[in-house]
């Protein structure tokens, strides 16, 4: 009658090796689409393409990326980053930008959240407000992949840590919105604040849909139909 208890350490054990086999066994998630067919161009902007060097590109561990500079008026008026991790192991991992902003002399002046509208679903971002000398700027950026958006980095580490254990799989992507904020003077300063939010919540709201249209299905079968995807993506780009 007792014989159930008994076990029951060895099956947890069973279970805890059969978790972390699956999480070192992941599979690798190529995106559905390519990356640069991320809002490519929006009217009334001049799109100029950024890259990062060799050595930035290793350290953030990244699969592929876009980045991009909207211009209007010969300034900048918001810049894109999309990286793609199709892997996620120790070592490679998606760097919270919070923890990187310091170190590229950003100084965070308001942290917040905002919430996104997309096609009547809310999603919750993180609104930062960031000084660096002069310039002033908001700046969004979340955790999109295996069918979610996030924001909160605690969430992320613990949907990654289940995702890999029962689905084997943590391909995600950071994506980031930088949205100039002009503060000559402090009368001006409120409504380049509005402007500004304004243009972040419409460029959001674009990225998480389209993201979410390159990113590879959670559904069954998703891991073929990815990489057969990214193959025509391929050969219709060479």
């Amino acid at each position: 009658m007792r014989s159930g208890p008994a076990y029951l350490p060895a099956a947890v054990l069973f279970l805890g090796c059969l978790l972390l086999w699956r999480a070192h066994a992941q599979a690798t998630m190529p995106p559905a689409a390519p990356l640069t067919s991320v809002m490519p161009e929006v009217s009334g902007y001049t799109t100029v393409e950024q890259t990062f060097g060799e050595q930035e590109r290793r350290v953030a561990g990244m699969t592929d990326y876009v980045a991009r500079a909207y211009r209007r008026d010969s300034k900048v008026a918001f810049t894109t980053l999309v990286s793609y991790y199709d892997r996620q192991v120790q070592g490679r991992t998606i760097h919270s930008p919070r923890n990187c902003l310091p170190g590229s002399g950003w100084e965070i002046l308001k942290p917040g959240r905002r919430q996104i509208v997309v096609d009547a679903s809310p999603h919750v971002v993180n609104g930062y407000l960031l000084k660096n000398g002069s310039n002033v700027a908001l700046t969004y950026y979340w955790y999109q992949g295996r069918g979610r958006v996030a924001a909160d980095e605690y969430v992320v580490k613990w949907n990654l840590l289940r995702d890999a254990a029962i689905f084997g799989r943590t391909e995600e992507a950071l994506v980031r919105v930088i949205v100039p904020v002009e503060m000559a003077n402090a009368s001006s300063a409120e409504e380049s604040y509005r402007r500004a939010s304004e243009i972040g919540d419409r460029v959001a709201a674009t990225l998480i849909r389209e993201v979410n249209r390159i990113m590879p299905s959670m559904a069954s079968g998703g891991r073929q139909e990815a990489r057969s995807v990214a193959r025509r993506g391929d050969a219709s780009g060479a």
